[in-house]
């Protein structure tokens, strides 16, 4: 029983922190092209 539990939360983390590093990622190239679009 404990073994599930720690592989369902081990399962939810590591789904949140793709969703997280996904966000980041959008967020990077979201100011990447308002710099580009800044300097043109």
């Amino acid at each position: 029983m404990t073994l599930r539990i720690t592989a369902l939360l081990v399962t939810l983390l590591a789904v949140s922190a793709c969703n997280t590093l996904d966000g980041v990622g959008r967020d990077v190239e979201e100011g990447g092209e308002a710099i580009q679009d800044a300097a043109s």
